[in-house]
C-alpha cells in the first residue's frame, strides 16, 4: 500500500471515529486502534487530532465533490448537467453516513460566512464547478445572461442553506420537496410566459 492509499485509509477511518464519537471525545488511540496501528504510527501521518481530523473531514468534502463531478462529466445537456449537480451533491449526505453525523456535529464545515470558512479551497472548488456549467449555459445560450460570479455565491449558499436544514435540522421531506421547486424555478423563472 502506498502512501496516498495509507493516508485514504487513516482519513476514512478517522471520519468514522470522529462521527460515532464527536470531536472532543475521540481520542487519537480511538483512531489508531480501528486502524490497527498504534498512535505512534498514525502521529508520522498528522500533527496533531485536530490535524487529523481536518484532513479527514476535507477527504470526505474532496469524495462528495468528486462524485459530484463524476455524474456530470458525461453528460452533454448543460440544463441536465445542472440539475443532475444539484440533485446529486443535495443526495450525497443521504448515503454518506459518517460525513453527514460528522457535519450534523459540527456545522462549521459550511459557515455562513467565507472569512470563517476552513475548508474554503474545496468550497471554491465547489464552486467553480458551478460556474463553469452556469458559464457554459449562458455561452451555449440556454442560459441568460447574468453576472455568474454572483449568481454562483447566490446559488451556492442557497445550497448550503439546504444541505443544513435537510441533514443538521433534519427538515427532511419537506426540503427535499422545496429543493426540487428550487431547482425548477431557477432553470424555468417565475414568470409565467
Amino acid at each position: 500500500m502506498n502512501r496516498e492509499e495509507k493516508l485514504t485509509r487513516i482519513f476514512e477511518a478517522a471520519l468514522r471515529v470522529f462521527a460515532r464519537y464527536g470531536y472532543r471525545r475521540t481520542r487519537v488511540e480511538d483512531i489508531a486502534d480501528e486502524l490497527g496501528m498504534t498512535k505512534g504510527n498514525l502521529y508520522l501521518y498528522v500533527k496533531d487530532k485536530r490535524d487529523l481530523y481536518e484532513k479527514a473531514v476535507a477527504q470526505g468534502l474532496l469524495r462528495w465533490q468528486a462524485m459530484v463531478g463524476r455524474s456530470i462529466e458525461k453528460i452533454d445537456d448543460v440544463c441536465d448537467q445542472f440539475l443532475t449537480m444539484g440533485r446529486k451533491s443535495y443526495a450525497y449526505l443521504s448515503r454518506d453516513v459518517s460525513l453527514r453525523t460528522v457535519l450534523i456535529n459540527d456545522p462549521s464545515i459550511f459557515p455562513l460566512s467565507s472569512r470563517e470558512d476552513q475548508f474554503s479551497e474545496i468550497n471554491r472548488a465547489s464552486m467553480d464547478m458551478l460556474r463553469s456549467v452556469l458559464t457554459r449555459g449562458i455561452q451555449e445560450g440556454r442560459f441568460r445572461e447574468v453576472d455568474v460570479d454572483h449568481l454562483t455565491e447566490l446559488l451556492y449558499s442557497i445550497y448550503v442553506m439546504f444541505i443544513i436544514k435537510t441533514y443538521v435540522k433534519s427538515e427532511g421531506k419537506s426540503t427535499q420537496k422545496m429543493f426540487e421547486q428550487g431547482l425548477d424555478i431557477i432553470l424555468h423563472g417565475l414568470l409565467k410566459r
